[in-house]
């Protein structure tokens, strides 16, 4: 009877614990949207003011009016979803040659393939810069996407959510007459939709607010990301703190629109794919 009681509290406990936890990751994000509706002199002031005495939308349309933000917001819309769109077929053609085919020096490939995570941006910044100038893609969106189109960690993750896929439906759609690319989208891909989106969710994030590569690969204003044009606004501009809380807040709705729209496969892809 002791055990039972004590299982409640302990649930409501570890309830307790993650809504603490969940309120410390919104906290910043609340912050930034009420400074972003405030007097830019609220903003220095020793007690925060979470809920603005008096609002002041036009913080938006002053910064949008201040400099180009919707080509920015479109350069990086195009460089994400480039970026997601290759993630997801090249992440999962190389999963599925790692997870289904044996060759030799498959596990040597793996570990190849695994041990580029160790390598920070900053190590491979030059070599892939001169590979790209070789190229003569400088202040070109391919330039910006090029080198981010594969990662190994998508490739790990499709590898993993393949592989536990049985071997049985592969080889009855081989005797069926099915070919590889057949198989692959009408028997793999339907069992990976949760490691797919969370292939999409990552690679469109990470690129959505990637800064370092195209600071060095772009010097021109019209290829700009919202990254570099939020710098520069600050820089140039001069403006309030108050509007560039505005066009942060207002970064973050594509990224909060796709997790919406794949939150299911994603809560699924943490269960299932292996990342637990």
């Amino acid at each position: 009877m002791s055990r039972r009681r004590a299982r409640p509290w302990l649930r409501w406990t570890g309830f307790a614990l993650l809504a603490g936890l969940s309120f410390l990751f919104v906290l910043p994000i609340l912050w930034m949207t009420t400074t972003s509706f405030q007097a830019g002199e609220k903003m220095f002031q020793l007690t925060t003011e979470w809920i603005p005495s008096v609002w002041h939308p036009e913080n938006y349309s002053n910064a949008l009016r201040h400099a180009p933000f919707a080509q920015y917001f479109l350069n990086s819309g195009i460089v994400s979803v480039a970026v997601m769109v290759g993630n997801l077929v090249f992440g999962t053609l190389a999963g599925y040659g790692l997870a289904k085919f044996r060759f030799r020096g498959d596990r040597f490939v793996l570990v190849l393939i695994l041990s580029t995570l160790m390598l920070p941006l900053e190590v491979t910044l030059v070599p892939t810069f001169l590979v790209v100038h070789a190229f003569d893609w400088l202040n070109t969106y391919q330039g910006i996407v090029g080198p981010l189109l594969i990662d190994a960690f998508g490739v790990f993750l499709m590898r993993q959510s393949i592989i536990s896929i049985p071997a049985d439906y592969i080889e009855a759609a081989r005797i069926d007459g099915a070919g590889e690319l057949r198989i692959l989208w009408q028997v793999i891909l339907p069992q990976c939709k949760p490691a797919l989106a969370i292939l999409a969710m990552f690679s469109f994030r990470d690129s959505w607010d990637q800064y370092l590569w195209p600071l060095t690969v772009v010097s021109v204003d019209s290829l700009r990301t919202y990254p570099l044009g939020l710098v520069q606004f600050g820089e140039d501009y001069g403006n309030p703190p108050t509007e560039q809380m505005a066009i942060a807040v207002l970064a973050t709705i594509p990224v909060f629109l796709l997790f919406a729209l794949l939150q299911r496969s994603v809560r699924q892809g943490f269960g299932l794919s292996g990342l637990k």
